[in-house]
């Protein structure tokens, strides 16, 4: 006997090389390719006969079980005892239909493995019964069917549809009967029928949650700064042709209203020896260095034997000279009034060395202030300005009026005209101008060198608003120097004086710009009052929407103050509250939502 199939191939159960596998029926030992005697025992005689012979298994067959379930067991002899008839089984239509039950339950498999072989197993054990034609009914009632149209149905035992022949083969009733179809193979899986999947499904609510996610953060996403804008012309200037002004014969001259710019110059600016009007330096230095609160009379200082004999040797060589006495102690308001008003050269040199330990550390110092203020021209070489070395230019001094009238207490001091040292003496400004007209100083200087000198400043009110006009003159060689410099800057300041005017530039109520949210909201503001501009003929001045110090605010009811106009440049410039001409609202959900910035 053959050896048993290896492991794998029983438990795949694959038929043998040799012989076809043998399915478990009714009977479980039939022999490979044999039909049981019951399933011919329904044909005629000679029939069975014929096919038994022909289906006698050679003596080379051996059993071969069909798979692991089976065990290996001796089979019974052949042929076995034919099975008890069922009823209804007999000659004619009874018999032929009993006949195939008998088949059917004897070929019918029914071991453990029977889904294993499939249906190509079935069909080789079918086809024992070679082409002889077998149906289960005599010639003569098969000729019967055939002549009279009848064909015979599959069996409705299995319910088996028809079954395509194996091929070279042809099919028999008992195949037709017993076999179903073998299932269509099934589709690959690149063939195989999909479901379509609609992208609607996936897209539609991948997009809504991307918007979502928009909304929420362009929602979320702080607010742009509201900033004015100015639709109002961006200047204005003043009617008619620019003034014609009385400039000196010589030396040169420069005249400026704070805020306005130059009003005009005479002469070359070339530095240019300035005398006392140095004083105004060395003033303003001490008072940047050790300022002094309005009402205040500022640290002690006290007085040094040089400072004592330079008031004798000044006596003698007709310097201004203010007597102190060694250990006497100043106040320093006392000791500036001394340097402004009767412009002693003693004092100066005297609060030189108090701040800075030597005249000439203050000298530095001096020269470093008038490098900050853009003193570009200007060279100083001792605190009083005695000295002919020490040279600037009108424009340079008009510079440091401005400087210097900003401090309070300095514009004090060059205001006054007299006051008492301590020694009880009376001590007077040496600016006569003072007192005359808008005249507020500032100093006077003369010397031969460098003639008579004068930087002064007026202020003058419009509706209000204090202009203020700064001057200097310098080089006025013509004796006395220093009534001819006074003469002539005063004549030069009333002239210019008269030339200034105060126009309307905006009225009340009129839109000067609008407020925009940044996300393209625009509210409009007006102005809550007349503008006037203080000017000359000919004269350009700026126009400025300024927002607050605390920024311009997104919601506001209507007329609420949300800036302020501005007419001109620095402390002379005139300024106006702007209201909103309606309801400010804060930007809309839309406006959030599609800003791009």
């Amino acid at each position: 006997m053959a050896a048993p199939a290896s492991r794998s191939a029983r438990t795949n159960c694959s038929p043998s090389p040799r012989l076809a596998p043998v399915t478990r029926a009714t009977d479980p030992w039939t022999f490979i390719g044999a039909p049981s005697r019951s399933a011919v025992s329904g044909l005629p005689s000679r029939s069975r006969r014929a096919t038994a012979a022909r289906s006698r298994p050679p003596s080379s067959n051996v059993y071969r079980p069909c798979c692991r379930h089976h065990p290996k067991r001796r089979p019974p002899p052949w042929p076995r005892p034919r099975p008890r008839p069922r009823p209804g089984d007999g000659d004619g239509a009874g018999r032929g239909r009993g006949a195939v039950r008998v088949a059917e339950a004897l070929l019918r498999p029914r071991s453990r493995c029977r889904g294993r072989h499939g249906p190509e197993t079935g069909a080789r054990q079918l086809n024992v019964v070679e082409e002889v034609g077998v149906t289960g009914e005599s010639p003569g009632r098969a000729d019967q069917q055939e002549s009279s149209g009848e064909t015979t149905e599959p069996n409705e035992t299995n319910g088996a549809a028809e079954a395509p022949a194996p091929t070279g083969r042809r099919r028999t009733l008992l195949d037709e009967l017993t076999n179903p179809p073998p299932p269509p193979p099934p589709p690959p899986p690149e063939a195989a029928e999909r479901t379509p999947v609609n992208p609607l499904k996936t897209w539609v609510p991948l997009v809504l949650l991307l918007a979502l996610v928009f909304c929420v953060v362009q929602a979320l996403r702080p607010l742009p700064a509201p900033t004015l804008k100015l639709t109002a012309a961006p200047s204005y200037t003043f009617d008619g042709e620019r003034p014609s002004l009385p400039w000196p014969a010589e030396g040169q001259a420069v005249l400026e209203a704070e805020g306005l710019g130059r009003i005009g110059a005479f002469g070359e600016q070339r530095p240019v020896p300035i005398a006392s009007v140095a004083k105004v330096m060395t003033a303003y230095v001490i008072l940047r260095d050790h300022p002094i609160e309005p009402g205040d009379t500022g640290r002690t200082v006290e007085v040094d034997r040089k400072a004592e004999d330079q008031f004798g040797s000044g006596q003698t060589e007709g310097e201004s000279v203010v007597k102190v006495t060694e250990g006497q102690e100043l106040s320093e308001y006392e000791a500036l009034e001394a340097v402004m008003l009767p412009s002693a050269n003693n004092i100066a040199r005297l609060l030189a060395r108090w701040d800075a330990g030597s005249e000439a550390a203050f000298v530095r110092k001096m020269n470093a202030a008038a490098r900050g203020l853009g003193m570009h021209d200007t060279t100083y070489t001792d605190p009083s300005g005695l000295e002919a070395t020490t040279v600037s230019t009108a424009s340079d001094q008009v510079k440091l009026g401005h400087a210097a009238m900003k401090d309070p207490v300095f514009a004090e001091l060059a205001g006054k005209t007299r006051y008492t040292d301590l020694n009880g003496d009376v001590q007077h400004n040496v600016n006569r101008l003072l007192g005359n007209g808008d005249v507020v100083g500032i100093k006077t200087g003369s010397s031969t060198k460098a003639g008579g000198n004068l930087l002064f400043a007026a202020v003058r009110d419009f509706d209000g608003t204090e202009q203020l006009v700064v001057g200097a003159m310098l080089g006025q060689h013509k004796a006395d120097i220093l009534d001819t410099v006074l003469g002539r800057s005063d004549t030069l300041l009333q002239a210019t004086l008269r030339a200034l005017v105060s126009d309307t530039v905006v009225r009340k109520g009129e839109t000067v710009g609008y407020v925009d949210d940044g996300l393209g909201g625009r509210t409009g503001v007006m102005a809550t009052e007349d503008v006037r501009a203080i000017g000359w003929s000919g004269l350009k001045v700026r126009l400025s929407l300024d927002a607050p110090r605390n920024g311009v605010p997104h919601a506001a009811p209507a007329g609420a103050p949300v800036g302020t106009l501005t007419v001109g440049d620095a402390d002379s410039a005139v300024k106006v509250p702007v209201a909103v001409a309606g309801h400010l609202s804060s930007p809309s959900f839309g406006s959030k939502l599609t800003r791009l910035g």
